[in-house]
Parts: structure tokens; C-alpha cells; sequence
């Protein structure tokens, strides 16, 4: 008995947000991540095996428990906690070549966005036009013209009928994706140029109608574009406001340059909360969520769906199943360097304040699986942190200039960055290594977007030519 007894240890397993799973077990000290797989999906009876990756005390386990132990000198009289991640099913393969080199902008391109399948693609330029792209012939399919000046922001609708895009002056556009052509005509009501667009989820509301804009004149405003207007107008805000979601439980987030954040309900307009802490404008905002409110009803699948009431079904139960009992996450990045982790359903005060960038935070985003945030920064670095409880995680550095922009693959497994140096770096967040460079711009990369079916990378920049990139 007393041989057995030193070779087990006594373990608990728990989800990632520290949810027991089923009591205390005692485990052989032999046993490594193969078997702990096959422990974890007995435990939670799951039909379909699910791959898990296994943390203790934030480092991932990938030897057997008796070598961590002694690596470690943890001693076995105590629980050892081990937190269980659930891993995406399907695997995205990192891209490694540039498979085409599109020009047709006559400026800039400041923003591009695939759709929410994955099978279109739109990009928002200096030149006043937005361009949707045939990802089948990686030729330029449509130009829509009608903006006055630069097209700072694109944004699909997640049921994937609409493309919205807002000007430097102010104006904002909807588009039928499947001609290039307006949809009505264009929504004024901003006096200074668009910062950000954010639909409503469709898991909340289908068809898709309404989504809300931010800009530098200081309001947020929600349009409908079945009636082509502006329906509320959310103002409150003393400075421009740089950033918006509208999140998943039907409120919206709004980032500014007067340090705050703002939470929003969206029948009336009324401020429901103020998010306070940051002390230089909040420059990013991002949701746990993130993905299932971008791709809606849309998965790795590829499956379509025949009404509105059954895309709103299906988002749904994505939106659920992603988001589990925990509360909505949103992480706000700044101009002082910092971020903070906030729950706003359950609280005005952040959860952690997350330091280490040693300039501005441009921007930050959730893994698709919302286990990790990334932050890019002037810092030229990218970051990586829990979702969860925001620890800092890794440090991701290679680039030789500022970091725009960032993007996930779908099984969040690989991190893709854009920077001012013209390259394009994909990271794996396993190894914690750079995985894949991707030089090719002739100049800075101001936006770059993995495709949520995860078969392709879009880029551009400076150099006026859009880039896709593939497996």
C-alpha cells in the first residue's frame, strides 16, 4: 500500500473559469496529457471525444504529472489543480505564401473584412471606394463609389447580407454585397468622421437591420436600414469616441478619448453604465464573444441556412454554447499604455489591469474560443494574456515597428499581425513562437483579417495592393 500511495496524486480538475469538474481524483503520478484527456471526457460523459489541453498554475502540462512535480517541487500532500481547455475540434492551417497581389485602389487601403462565411471579401480605401473581391479568381469584382473621402471602416452584417462602410467626412454607406450596389441612399448625422461600426447580433435580431456607428464628433448612433435613418442617438460622451461593439447580451459598448467606457441599452439609448479607470483614451475595445457575434449562424462548416428565424436559431445556440455560465468579457486597451479586463453585467470595476506594454495599445482582440486576448502595440511587440483572469501570458516580439493591426485563426491556435515594418507575422500560441514571416508589402501593412472559415489572410496598406495569403 505504501508504494501505491506515493505514486498517486490527489488532482482537481476545473474549467477555465475555475468551475470544479466533479470531485477530487486521485491520479498516477505517470500519467500525462493522453491520459488525462481520456479521464476528462469519461468525467463529463462527452458522446463526441473532445481534445483538451491541460493547465497548472498557468503553464501548460505537456510531460507526464510526476515530471512537473519534481520539475517544480510541488508536493503531493496537497489538491493539484489542473484547469481544463477545451480545444477547437478542427485545425486551421497557418498560411505560408501569398497567392495573390491585387491592385485596384488608387490609395491606401485602410481596411479589409472578410465576410461572415468566409467567402467574400471587402476592403475600405484612401481613395474614397469600397471594393468586395472574388476570392474564387482573386480578381476585384465590384467598386462602389459614392464616399466624399477616405473610407476609414467596413462592416459585414453577420447574417452576411449587408456591408456598411463610414467616411472621413462623416457619411455612412450600406451595400448590397451581391451587386456592389447602395442600399439606399447615404445615413448623415455624424458631423466628424467614423471611427467604428458594430452590428446588432443576429442571434438578438434577424434579418440583420440595425447596427450602431461611433465617431470623432463625440456620438455613437444606431441606424435601422430598413428605414434608412438614425434611430438613437447615444450621446455623452466629452470627447470623439474611437471605438464600439453591441454585444451580445443586446447592449453596446462604447470606447473614447475622455478616458471612459460607456454601456449602453438599446430600446431607449439610456447609459446604463460608466467604465472608469483608464487615464489616456481608450483606443480598443474587445468582446469575449467576439467571434460568434461576427459569424453569427456561420461555422467551420460551411452549412447554410434557409430563413432568418433559422439563422437566428442556430446563433444562438452557437452564442450560448460559446459563452457557457460565464459572464460577457470585455477588454478595453489605451494610450497609457495599459488594458483592463472588465465583466460590465456584473461589475463597473475591472476585473484586472493588465500592464507591460511600454507604449499605446492599438488594438486587442479575443481568441475565437475566448480563452486568450492578444494586444498589439506602438511598443512593436503583440502580447498574449489570459482571457479569463487577464494574466500576461507570453510576449510575442519580431517586428521592427509599431503593431496595427491583429487577427485570430478560427481554432485559435494561431495569432496573425500586421505592423508598420511591411511584414506580416503568424504566431502559434502553443509554442509561443514565431510560426510563419510574411514579408511581400512594400510598405506599412495597416490592416490585416484571417478568414473566419480559416482558409485565407487578407492584408493591406500603404503600398495600395491587396494581398491574400493562403495555406
Amino acid at each position: 500500500m505504501e508504494d501505491e500511495a506515493v505514486n498517486n496524486v490527489m488532482c482537481q480538475f476545473t474549467d477555465p473559469e475555475g468551475t470544479p469538474l466533479g470531485a477530487p481524483l486521485y491520479l498516477p503520478q505517470n500519467a500525462g496529457p493522453q491520459q488525462l484527456q481520456q479521464i476528462v471526457n469519461k468525467l463529463l460523459n462527452n458522446e463526441e471525444k473532445l481534445p483538451y489541453a491541460f493547465y497548472i498554475s498557468d503553464q501548460e502540462l505537456v510531460v507526464p504529472l510526476e515530471t512537473y512535480l519534481q520539475k517544480n517541487k510541488v508536493s503531493v500532500e496537497k489538491v493539484l489543480a489542473i484547469v481544463c481547455q477545451p480545444q477547437a475540434i478542427f485545425r486551421i492551417r497557418p498560411v505560408n505564401r501569398c497567392s495573390a497581389t491585387i491592385a485596384g485602389h488608387a490609395e491606401a487601403v485602410l481596411s479589409v473584412a472578410f465576410s461572415p462565411d468566409g467567402r467574400q471579401l471587402a476592403s475600405g480605401s484612401g481613395d474614397t471606394t469600397v471594393r468586395l473581391w472574388d476570392l474564387n479568381t482573386q480578381t476585384p469584382m465590384f467598386t462602389c463609389t459614392g464616399h466624399k473621402n477616405w473610407v476609414l471602416c467596413i462592416a459585414w452584417s453577420p447574417d452576411g447580407k449587408h456591408l456598411v462602410s463610414g467616411s472621413k467626412a462623416g457619411e455612412l454607406q450600406c451595400w448590397d454585397p451581391q451587386t456592389g450596389k447602395p442600399s439606399g441612399n447615404q445615413l448623415v448625422g455624424h458631423k466628424k468622421w467614423i471611427t467604428g461600426i458594430s452590428w446588432e447580433p443576429v442571434h438578438l435580431n434577424a434579418p440583420c437591420r440595425r447596427f450602431v456607428s461611433a465617431s470623432k464628433d463625440g456620438d455613437a448612433r444606431i441606424w435601422d436600414i430598413s428605414l434608412r435613418k438614425s434611430v438613437i442617438c447615444l450621446s455623452g460622451h466629452t470627447l470623439a469616441i474611437t471605438c464600439v461593439k453591441w454585444g451580445g447580451d443586446g447592449v453596446i459598448y462604447t470606447g473614447s478619448q475622455d478616458c471612459t467606457i460607456k454601456v449602453w441599452e438599446t430600446s431607449q439609448g439610456k447609459l446604463i453604465r460608466e467604465l472608469k479607470g483608464h487615464g489616456h483614451w481608450v483606443n480598443s475595445l474587445a468582446l469575449s464573444t467576439e467571434y460568434v457575434l461576427r459569424t453569427g449562424a456561420f461555422d467551420h462548416t460551411g452549412k447554410t441556412h434557409s430563413s432568418p428565424e433559422e439563422m437566428k436559431k442556430v446563433a444562438l445556440e452557437r452564442y450560448n454554447k460559446m459563452k457557457g455560465n460565464a459572464p460577457e468579457r470585455l477588454v478595453s486597451g489605451s494610450d497609457d499604455f495599459t488594458m483592463f479586463l472588465w465583466e460590465p453585467s456584473v461589475s463597473k470595476h475591472p476585473k484586472t489591469r493588465m500592464t507591460g506594454h511600454q507604449q499605446l495599445v492599438n488594438h486587442v482582440y479575443f481568441s475565437p474560443d475566448g480563452n486568450w486576448v492578444a494586444s498589439a502595440s506602438f511598443d512593436k511587440s503583440v502580447k498574449l494574456w489570459n482571457g479569463i483572469t487577464g494574466k500576461f501570458v507570453a510576449a510575442f516580439r519580431g517586428h521592427v515597428g509599431p503593431v496595427y493591426q491583429i487577427s485570430w485563426s478560427a481554432d485559435s491556435r494561431l495569432l496573425l499581425s500586421g505592423s508598420k515594418d511591411s511584414t506580416l507575422k503568424i504566431w502559434d500560441i502553443r509554442t509561443q513562437k514565431l510560426k510563419q514571416d510574411l514579408p511581400g508589402h512594400a510598405d506599412e501593412v495597416f490592416a490585416v483579417d484571417w478568414s473566419p472559415d480559416g482558409e485565407k489572410v487578407a492584408s493591406g496598406g500603404k503600398d495600395r495592393v491587396l494581398k491574400l495569403w493562403m495555406g
